[in-house]
């Protein structure tokens, strides 16, 4: 009997010997990875079971760490908050960005000043632009004075004081800072767009706004897919901009949970507590990047 191989297993052992010096110097970052974070995360992990204080130690105590957390006051409203920043955070920066992004892709003059102008606030770190926006939007000289000043006496905005509407504030600040970003992603995924496409729909009568909802949205997939990832993962690690326009107040009203595991290792000297919501937290991450590798290289396979 005559045995044939498919292309595929002729091509692996070819393909695993490819680059081998780029695979024999990317060996330290592998080990690095493995050993460091890897090793980090089980770690943490595994103490979130204990009753580690001020240090680490081996006291098993089963889920009491996580029962505490899930009965705190203290992380309820950091998860709220977390949840309306994200939802809100997700949905603005990708109707913002893909607009500013197909404004621009209508070839306009300046084009390139107007595209690093919308870029800059992405250069600066999130320290600095919490207390840009924390100058903005004191009531003593930010908008509110402004506005008193034209005339309009009775104009109240202070949302960083107001327990109901803080996290607004802290909302306004983010896009402020990440949608230029996006903004950037999105008009590089419209320019790959084929021009044929464009003048077909054109011939066809078809209006420019169903053009790009029924046509060139879903041709945009993996960009949106990888948008939402990024953005979910700045989500996910809040912690810069609450502490810089904040620090959680007024009272707890703007806490998040990178704070308050911030909070608990190293000013309640609560280890085993700060454990479960950092495990908490990467639970979050796997949530968003497992039904994206999913979708990503589990579609590749299938195809």
């Amino acid at each position: 009997m005559i045995t044939t191989s498919t292309p595929a297993a002729t091509q692996r052992p070819i393909r695993l010997f490819r680059n081998k010096a780029a695979k024999i110097a990317a060996i330290p970052m592998i080990l690095t990875a493995v050993v460091v974070f890897m090793g980090g995360t089980i770690w943490t992990i595994v103490f979130s079971f204990t009753k580690s204080k001020l240090l680490p130690k081996a006291n098993f105590i089963g889920l009491d760490q996580y029962d505490r957390l899930w009965s705190s006051s203290k992380w309820g409203i950091a998860i709220e908050n977390l949840l309306i920043y994200g939802i809100c955070s997700l949905i603005f920066s990708l109707v913002i960005g893909f607009v500013l992004a197909a404004l621009l892709d209508q070839k306009i003059r300046f084009e390139n000043t107007f595209r690093s102008i919308m870029l800059y606030p992405f250069a600066l770190s999130f320290i600095v632009t919490g207390l840009v926006w924390q100058w903005i939007l004191n009531p003593d000289f930010g908008i509110q004075k402004v506005v008193r000043s034209m005339g309009w006496e009775s104009f109240s905005f202070d949302p960083l004081n107001n327990q109901e509407i803080v996290i607004y504030g802290i909302l306004i600040a983010g896009l402020w800072q990440g949608t230029g970003l996006i903004m950037c992603l999105m008009l590089a995924g419209l320019r790959g767009i084929d021009e044929d496409i464009w003048k077909a729909a054109r011939v066809d009568g078809i209006p420019a706004w169903k053009t790009y909802i029924f046509i060139v949205i879903p041709m945009m997939r993996a960009v949106f897919v990888t948008t939402l990832v990024i953005i979910a993962s700045g989500i996910v690690k809040l912690y810069d901009l609450v502490v810089a326009q904040t620090s959680g107040g007024p009272g707890i009203a703007s806490e998040v949970p990178a704070k308050y595991v911030y909070d608990a290792m190293f000013l309640s000297q609560n280890l085993g507590q700060g454990f479960a919501g950092s495990t908490m937290m990467l639970l979050a991450v796997l949530i968003v990047l497992i039904p994206w590798a999913y979708m990503e290289f589990g579609g590749r396979q299938r195809d």
